[in-house]
């Protein structure tokens, strides 16, 4: 029989085919191709979990002990904000603009050490390693963290404009300061907060995550978070400076230029000695706790992103997570007679109800 002719050499298949046939060999070396479906792409560049380090690496005892400081430094934040909260609700004498804000600024401290510190305290006493949080729960914290902190940022200066009118326009204010006005100007605090929060969250995350999932830092921060992206950072940088330019650098302009007015007034001829001392003692109060909070901040954040040092900044988080908080409600009733008063009387409330107390 003959012999049966050999065919043709099989053709190679063409780049385009093998491509085709199977989209996940590359043909060449080089980057893998970006899917077609945004959700695939946005997987690929976000880790499945970030790991907070804090202080996983000090030695054990050491952690023991800042867990032991800073759970009774927590509960008498709690303790001291929530004071102020129901004191300035219950007590009709304080219900004025002034305490109104008050109460609102030791709500949102409230709600602002709840995001931060439990998470915190709980990182102390995890074995080394560091502690796992899903990246959702990663961009919740951060955006929380921000819009709390930036509506904190925005009721002091709404405070320091409040005492401006009160001190420097007495005979208008009743008209000026109305409780609408006041509940506008705190739905304007929040929605301002929640806005920069918003943009610097979503700005954050949409960068490539390609330098690791391990967050040196205590919770979700921006800066700690920026130094694991790569790609082009600069809209983000520009993004925190920004809401740093809106949060600290304008409102603390405010409140100096109001209370340089504000005592401009009170130490003129045409004041009191009570009313001065009154006024003296609340501006007193104002800028303190305006000064702790805007210069824990501008230590953290108006800061350029290269060069910064991550375990600094994780000292300097200790200070405005247990040390700050604690300060404003002992500066507040400490210092605020009137605060003083109504918790005599909250105090005395029970007694003189009971008919053994009543002389």
């Amino acid at each position: 029989m003959p012999l049966e002719q050999p065919g043709p050499p099989p053709r190679a298949c063409p780049a385009s085919a093998r491509a085709t046939a199977s989209p996940y060999i590359p043909s060449s070396p080089g980057p893998p191709a970006m899917s077609l479906r945004p959700e695939a792409n946005w997987t690929a560049r976000l880790p499945r979990d970030f790991v907070i380090l804090g202080f996983s690496g000090w030695p054990r005892g050491l952690r023991t002990l800042l867990f032991a400081l800073g759970l009774p430094l927590y509960a008498a934040t709690l303790a001291g904000n929530l004071l102020i909260v129901a004191l300035a609700a219950a007590d009709r004498a304080l219900h004025t603009p002034m305490y109104f804000f008050l109460g609102s600024l030791s709500a949102v401290e409230v709600a602002y050490t709840l995001v931060l510190t439990p998470r915190t305290l709980a990182g102390f006493l995890l074995p080394p390693g560091g502690q796992a949080v899903p990246v959702s729960v990663c961009a919740a914290q951060m955006g929380l963290f921000v819009a709390l902190g930036g509506a904190e940022c925005l009721l002091l200066a709404a405070m320091a404009l409040d005492r401006y009118l009160a001190i420097c326009r007495p005979l208008r204010y009743p008209q000026l300061v109305t409780p609408a006005l006041c509940w506008r100007l705190l739905a304007a605090c929040c929605a301002g907060g929640a806005s920069l929060a918003l943009a610097l969250t979503t700005a954050i995350f949409q960068l490539p995550f390609c330098r690791g999932h391990l967050v040196n830092h205590v919770f979700c921060d921006l800066p700690a978070l920026l130094e694991l992206a790569c790609g082009d950072k600069a809209l983000q940088e520009r993004a925190l400076l920004a809401a740093c330019l809106l949060l600290l650098v304008l409102p603390l302009v405010l409140i100096l230029m109001s209370y340089a007015r504000v005592l401009a007034t009170i130490l003129g001829p045409g004041a009191g000695a009570e009313g001065r001392r009154k006024a003296l003692g609340t501006v007193a109060s104002h800028l303190t706790v305006a000064v702790l909070h805007y210069g824990s901040a501008t230590a953290m954040y108006a800061r350029p992103l290269e060069g910064r040092s991550l375990e600094q900044d994780k000292l300097v988080s200790l200070v405005y997570i247990y040390l700050t908080p604690l300060l404003y409600p002992a500066i507040y009733t400490l210092r605020n007679r009137d605060m003083q008063g109504a918790l005599r009387r909250a105090l005395a409330a029970p007694c003189t109800a009971h008919l053994g107390c009543r002389g």
